[in-house]
């Protein structure tokens, strides 16, 4: 298992999560920015618990992300 975190409020919508890890990251149509779906939000940062199989597409998205604003930890 893995957990991944956003911090949302930092997103600067440049969808390099979106392109790497499509079944992960969606884009808001309302303010242009990231989401994570299945996450829980909790003190302005989301994490969802993910299946070990999302590991490699969403760490490159963390090592991507210009803002820095996810983490892709092993569980």
């Amino acid at each position: 298992m893995i957990r991944i975190t956003q911090q949302r409020h930092k997103c600067i919508g440049c969808n390099y999560c979106v392109e790497l890890a499509p079944e992960r990251w969606r884009m808001s149509r309302k303010d242009g920015k990231s989401r994570l779906i299945g996450a829980i939000e909790k003190s302005g940062f989301h994490h969802v618990i993910a299946g070990v199989h999302e590991w490699e597409a969403n760490r490159k998205a963390a090592e991507l992300c210009p803002v820095k604003i996810i983490k892709v930890q092993q569980l």
